[in-house]
């Protein structure tokens, strides 16, 4: 898996990071935004995508 795909997904509630994942950037240019559940604020937050 090259690193050159992944991605990190960060809560927009307490500004941590969380997840890991992947994505192909040529298809999808815009940034990733996901709803995740966040293990620091104990509920299901926005994750958006950091660089």
């Amino acid at each position: 898996m090259s690193q050159d795909n992944m991605i990190k997904l960060e809560c927009t509630e307490c500004k941590r990071v969380n997840y890991h994942s992947r994505k192909n950037k040529k298809v999808i240019k815009d940034r990733l935004e996901l709803k995740k559940f966040c293990t620091h604020c104990k509920k299901h937050t926005p994750h958006k995508e950091t660089k």
